[in-house]
């Protein structure tokens, strides 16, 4: 298969139930809401050792808030709804509330959600009982009182079930072809609407297999297969001999649907960019997740 003259390898990307709370972040204008977004996303890439995976959704404009100021929609997941109970108090609290002008709402629809956390009123409590609670669009809301003006946030803030590790790997000819490939797929992805790229950038440098070759106390090691400087020295590695640089996009999303969509566009921006070789996908066999993204039928081919 191709597209665009680049070979689509005939495989799946395996990805794995999350659940996902999605939260939008307003702020006095972009650059503070996304100030905050960035910050309340950190240390978020993968849940092998960090706490959550998050990452920034989409930009929503002034006219589509509760506020009627400029916003950012951000994702966070956990395996757990009670890690993500916890995740949502610390990194809106500590990354939120803290950030200059910024407010928190809720932004997952009542019949999607399977889950409500009283985050908002739990971090009214910061307010040492100067907090108010009023209705704000249809709303619950607290007004906190802070140096900087007021914090607002919203008494409960919804979760559902999503998907995560949809993803695909990039193999080009060097490895700045395939950075500038994937960066071109993060951007793309970035306007898909209920989903993120949770790595630094978008981007995954360092993908990696389950389990360890050598080390039994290794959940997971570096998947040598794909490494261009191990591919003349190792037997099976699975790049041609005319890539010398692969990058990894990982995405998770709030449906199958969201992150299949963000696949489709990933890939189609990757391939436009001269000197990538194959797009391929990660997977384990069906071993880690129930879910299997063929490329193929993402890309209606």
């Amino acid at each position: 298969m191709e597209l665009e003259g680049v070979e689509i390898e005939d495989t799946f990307a395996e990805a794995f139930p999350i659940k996902v709370a999605r939260v939008l972040i307003t702020a006095v204008n972009e650059k503070w809401a996304m100030e905050a977004a960035k910050e309340t996303t950190g240390f978020g890439t993968s849940v092998i050792m960090c706490p959550a995976e998050a990452g920034v959704d989409v930009v929503v404009p002034a006219e589509a808030t509760p506020d009627g100021r400029p916003g950012v929609a951000i994702l966070i997941c956990t395996f757990g709804y009670k890690a993500l109970d916890e995740q949502l108090l610390a990194r809106v609290g500590q990354c939120v509330l803290t950030c200059a002008t910024a407010s928190a709402f809720n932004a997952l629809k009542e019949e999607e959600a399977e889950k409500e956390f009283n985050t908002g009123f739990k971090l009214s409590f910061f307010a040492d009982g100067f907090q108010t609670k009023e209705e704000l669009d249809g709303r619950t809301v607290w007004r906190l009182p802070v140096m900087g003006g007021e914090f607002v946030v919203e008494n409960d803030l919804r979760a559902k079930a999503g998907v995560a590790g949809g993803n695909f790997f990039i193999l080009a000819k060097d490895q700045m072809t395939a950075l500038t490939a994937a960066e071109d797929a993060v951007a793309a992805i970035g306007k898909v609407e209920g989903t993120i790229t949770p790595f630094t950038g978008g981007v995954v440098a360092s993908g990696s297999k389950t389990g360890s070759l050598k080390y039994k106390f290794m959940h997971a090691t570096v998947n040598e297969k794909y490494c261009p400087t191990l591919k003349d020295k190792i037997e099976g590695s699975e790049l041609p001999a005319d890539v010398n640089g692969v990058f990894e996009i990982v995405i998770d999303g709030v449906s199958e649907e969201a992150v299949k969509d963000a696949m489709k566009v990933g890939i189609q921006a990757a391939v436009k960019v001269p000197g990538v070789v194959k797009i391929t996908a990660g997977n384990f066999g069906g071993t880690l997740g129930k879910y299997q993204f063929k490329l193929k039928e993402v890309l209606g081919l």
